[in-house]
């Protein structure tokens, strides 16, 4: 039982050797995820762990979901950050329980929930199974690729409340998230028609969803037959011309993934000025978790939004990594993120919290759906944002 509850059976000598603070983080999701891990293994199914609902119960999502590939992908970066051979198993199993996803072609986010399963376990086992499903999936994603606009269709509108806002090919700026798996799918393949899509998108995206001011548009509507832009609004945020700050978020990790993949500076650019937007807003909290919306009307009492801010961290020590001159302070400003998620108001106390990391994240509240509470994808991006923060010691160390 002991290696279900990954307590202290078997650690890596590496855990031992690095930064205190980055040890006691992966000590602590060690234990809390080995508590989620422990009730999934006890129930005898295969549960993906989402959010709470409104009773507290955890939420378990089944693999259409957009958000059914990050508890996966947060087993797999446990098992990096600790070396924990019996991992290994359980972040295979519960990828394997999604694979169907790979199919998917109703919606964008099977980039989401495949490069976060299928990818990190390709990554760091090497075995050729994960690649076959990440290539399934980006074909799957190409067939939503309107070459008329250049870009890819995020939802259907056909049914549900996409269909009452009067949108005929809507974009929305989480959809840059999804690059990834086309960049990787051509990487695998050699086809380099995943790539063109991907810039396609890239570009696009860039011309059409940003402001002056560096910030973005959730949503950007376009006219299946002109190819031009219908309408600028959004559907998570305050209003049509306010900061989501999630959306930032997207777009500063999409960018910046973009530009790792392609060299293309405008990329790390748009990247760049976005989060300059949001690090200079000037209603940004001292501690760098920002508001759910940066023009929310009940500032300073909104919500945060622990999701926004953990995925700008990760997406900061990536760019730290890059060719830019801002290396050091990009890498600083993640710093103090991290140090913030790590403190008591954001981060759980063990076995609460429905065994997730993290508090205080918002999924949408104009949808009044996931407002104040734990969500997997916020997990999932602080896991990646230590283990990029812990590659980049190490890197220095040597």
């Amino acid at each position: 039982m002991c290696a279900i509850l990954l307590t202290a059976c078997h650690t890596h000598k590496q855990v031992e050797e690095q930064d205190p603070f980055i040890q006691e983080n992966i000590s602590f999701a060690q234990e809390q995820l080995g508590n989620a891990i422990k009730t999934i293994e006890a129930s005898g199914k295969i549960l993906n762990p989402v959010t709470l609902k409104p009773d507290g119960s955890v939420f378990y999502c089944d693999m259409t979901d957009w958000r059914s590939g990050f508890f996966p992908g947060s087993v797999w970066y446990l098992y990096e950050l600790t070396g924990d051979s019996a991992l290994l198993p359980l972040a295979d199993k519960y990828t394997e329980a999604i694979k169907g996803a790979k199919d998917l072609n109703w919606h964008h986010d099977v980039g989401f929930i495949i490069e976060c399963s299928f990818g990190n376990g390709l990554r760091l086992t090497k075995n050729e199974k994960y690649k076959d499903v990440i290539v399934d999936a980006a074909r799957s994603l190409s067939t939503r690729f309107r070459p008329v606009p250049g870009i890819i269709q995020s939802w259907n509108v056909d049914k549900g409340w996409q269909s009452e806002r009067g949108w005929e090919c809507p974009v929305i700026i989480d959809n840059m998230m999804n690059l990834e798996l086309l960049f990787n799918a051509t990487r695998l393949t050699g086809d380099s028609s995943f790539y063109k899509i991907a810039v396609s998108h890239a570009d696009r995206t860039l011309a059409e969803q940003f402001r002056p001011d560096g910030s973005c548009y959730h949503v950007v509507d376009y006219d299946l037959k002109t190819g031009k832009v219908r309408n600028r609004h959004t559907a998570q945020g305050y209003s049509h011309e306010s900061a989501w700050s999630r959306g930032q978020a997207w777009a500063i990790y999409g960018f910046a993934l973009c530009y790792r993949e392609t060299g293309e500076k405008k990329y790390l650019d748009q990247a760049g000025k976005t989060f300059q937007f949001m690090k200079n807003h000037p209603v940004m909290p001292e501690d760098l978790v920002p508001y759910w919306d940066m023009d929310a009307p009940d500032i300073p009492d909104a919500l945060r939004d622990v999701s926004s801010a953990s995925c700008i961290a990760s997406a900061l020590y990536m760019m730290s990594t890059l060719d830019t001159v801002n290396a050091s302070s990009y890498r600083n400003y993640a710093d103090r993120i991290l140090v913030s998620l790590s403190s008591p108001d954001y981060r759980a106390k063990l076995g609460e919290n429905g065994n997730f990391i993290l508090m205080h994240s918002v999924g949408s509240i104009p949808h009044q759906a996931e407002v104040d509470v734990p969500l997997n994808y916020a997990d999932y991006y602080f896991l990646e944002a230590l283990k990029r923060k812990r590659d980049l010691e190490e890197t220095v160390k040597n």
